[in-house]
This record gives C-alpha cells, sequence and structure tokens, in this order.
C-alpha cells in the first residue's frame, strides 16, 4: 500500500500536466512546477529540473497527435525550435547559478504575463 501512494500524487500531477499540455499545446510545466514542489515535497530547484525531463516527452507526444492531424506547420515551427534549442541551452547553463528567489521571481512574472495576455487578449 505504501507503494502505490507514493505514486498517487506524481502520477495525477504527471496527468495534470499531460492534459494542459495537449489542451493548450505546450505550458504543461507551468502546472507542473507549483505540483512538484507544493504536492509532491520536491524541492524548487528540483521541480523546475524534473518538470523539464517530463515536459520532453509530453510534448513529443503532443508534436506527433498535432502532426498526425494536419495541425503542424513544420516549416514555420523551426525556427522556433532552433531558437528553442538555444534558449534551452543557456536556460540550463545559467540555471545552477541563480538563486531560488530570482527563479521563483521570473517563474512568476511569466505565468502573470502569459494570464494578463491571454484573460485580456493582447
Amino acid at each position: 500500500m505504501a507503494q502505490k501512494s507514493a505514486w498517487f500524487r506524481p502520477a495525477v500531477s504527471g496527468a495534470l500536466a499531460g492534459a494542459v499540455n495537449g489542451f493548450f499545446g505546450g505550458g504543461g510545466g507551468m502546472v507542473l512546477v507549483p505540483l512538484l514542489a507544493g504536492w509532491c515535497g520536491l524541492g524548487q530547484r528540483k521541480a523546475f529540473a524534473t518538470s523539464v525531463a517530463i515536459i520532453l516527452p509530453l510534448c513529443a507526444l503532443s508534436t506527433g497527435i498535432y502532426l498526425f492531424r494536419g495541425g503542424l506547420d513544420l516549416n514555420a515551427a523551426l525556427p522556433y525550435l532552433l531558437g528553442g534549442l538555444l534558449g534551452g541551452w543557456l536556460g540550463g547553463k545559467l540555471f545552477k547559478g541563480l538563486s531560488m528567489d530570482w527563479l521563483r521571481r521570473g517563474f512568476a512574472l511569466l505565468l502573470l504575463y502569459g494570464g494578463v495576455k491571454s484573460l485580456f487578449g493582447l
């Protein structure tokens, strides 16, 4: 029973992140980081890093579904992919040197920006 309960919160967190990723084409990490840190008890830094590892296969799956259903233009996505690879590499290099206070603030600002933009259609 202890093993089953140890998997419950992480499995539910992953399912919620996957659903957000599937519905909105991304953004599962925005749900996953707070769930991993708060509900699952991971430290903040570990929650950020674990979120990246979890989101990769979720994004790959969502990409396959969108590609299969004809909703993805690979040529249009290529410049974003190249820029994202560069940004991901740079972010990964800088991650360990940043304080958790700055990481939390940056994450909060990103959430706030996305929320305001979505709410008001800007």
